[in-house]
Parts: C-alpha cells; structure tokens; sequence
C-alpha cells in the first residue's frame, strides 16, 4: 500500500461512479492530484466545483476513451506533469443509450453490429488502450494499481438468465484483457496490480432502467460504491494481480 503523496487518473469522472471516485480520492491525504477525464469532463458543473474547491490537486481533461489517439495525450498530460501514476481507475461503460437507441437484447433477434460495436469500444476496447498508453507510467519502484470497473453479468460461469449479449460479452471480454494484462504486468512491472471490479446495482444512470426489482438494500449509492472500491484499490497487492472483485472484497469466478 503506497503510503505518501500518489498520482490518480479517473476516466468517465463526470457523472456516477466516476465522479464519486474523484471525489473520494480528493479527500485522502494520500493523493496528491487526481486526473479527472471524461467526453463532457469539461462542461461537468460538478467537476468544476471541485476545481474551485481543490486547485492544481484536480485536473479536468476531455477525453473520448474509444479514440486511441485520445488515450495517447492523456497519458502524455501525466508524464509531462507528474511523470509517473499510481492508480488508474476506468470508470466508462455502456449499456443502453436512448439517444442510438441502444438497449440491452432479450432475444438473438435485437443484436445489431452497430450496437455491438458500440458497446464493445467502451467496455472493452478502451480498458486495454489504457493499459497500453499508461502501462510505462504505472511501472516503477512504488504500487500501483490499474482498475477497470467490470460487472457480475460479464461472468460466464455465473450467466444463468441469459439474455444482455452486447453488454455480457463485453465485459467477459474485458475481464479477459484485464487477467491477461496482470500476466504480462508481473512480468514487465512487478509493483503493478491489475484488477476487474464488479460495483454491485450503483443507482445510476446506467441501472436506472433496470431497478425496478432491485431490494433498497441491495441498491447502492455512488459514494458507497466509490468508498468500497477505493479501499480494494487502495489494498490489493501485486500478488492479487489480475482478480475479478466485487465491491464486498469477495472474488468473482470468470
């Protein structure tokens, strides 16, 4: 566990988990500036309350985590400023979007190649873009930890339901990226942990549609969820490199 002054990056920092994240590691004496990015991370009123709030420690930064190019100069942004990273937390994803009537399929006959191929370049094509743009400014004598947030449904051994293809097999696939990742990571950055996060049914946007049967108690709030998880990044050692968690600490099988 890295016990002085460290540098963090969130992506997709502008609503949800995201923000919640920035605002809890804002809050630990352990951090010493957070990079918040987002698509609309600029025009997030939140964020710039925080920025107000925090100075130099916040960083805002627009970023489109499905254009590599982007990914590239975020990481150039760290290295010029801080020159290495302690925790990179991946934040992003979709499931449904009304605006490209994007949607989770309950039949073979709802797959669309356009929704796939949304759906795929969030939750699992830009996890692994950042692992490759950010690996050499996570690798040094400190920890380190790169954490994507995954989801239970992305378990293949756990799917009993069926149903949710784009959304199921993109997070499967992450979590493949992410185990295989933490492979090559012990061997190129011994400090580094890698891990896939499962956040539990987070009232947000993203599970808005979807809570209707959700037990109040089982339905959680960003802030728990940023507090939870935060203490597993903050915990794990490299030996636990490449694990599927949950937000409980308890480990999820693939």
């Amino acid at each position: 566990m890295l016990n002085h002054s460290g540098i963090a990056v969130v992506i997709g920092a502008s609503q949800g988990i995201g923000l919640a994240m920035v605002k809890d590691l804002l809050a630990r004496p352990q951090v010493k500036r957070v990079y918040a990015a987002s698509r609309h991370a600029m025009l997030s009123v939140p964020l710039g309350t925080l920025t107000e709030e925090y100075g130099d420690r916040l960083q805002v930064l627009s970023l489109d985590s499905t254009q590599e190019s982007d990914i590239a100069s975020l990481a150039n942004e760290v290295r010029e400023r801080d020159q290495r990273l302690h925790w990179l937390i991946n934040c992003a994803g979709l499931l449904h979007d009304s605006a490209r009537n994007i949607r989770p399929e309950k039949r073979l006959e709802q797959i669309d190649m356009a929704q796939l191929e949304a759906i795929f370049r969030i939750n699992t094509f830009a996890p692994i873009l950042l692992a490759k743009h950010f690996l050499a400014l996570l690798n040094h004598d400190q920890p380190a930890c790169f954490a994507s947030i995954s989801a239970r449904v992305g378990s293949i051994s756990d799917n009993h339901l069926g149903g949710w293809y784009s959304y199921r097999a993109s997070k499967a696939a992450q979590n493949q990226f992410i185990k295989t990742f933490a492979i090559e990571a012990e061997r190129r950055a011994p400090n580094l942990t890698c891990l896939a996060l499962h956040p539990g049914t987070t009232d947000t946007g993203l599970s808005k549609p979807f809570q209707k049967n959700v037990p109040q108690e089982k339905l959680f709030s960003t802030t728990f969820v940023a507090e939870r998880l935060l203490d597993i990044v903050f915990s794990r050692p490299a030996a636990d490199s490449g694990k599927f968690l949950a937000w409980d600490n308890s480990e999820i099988t693939w």
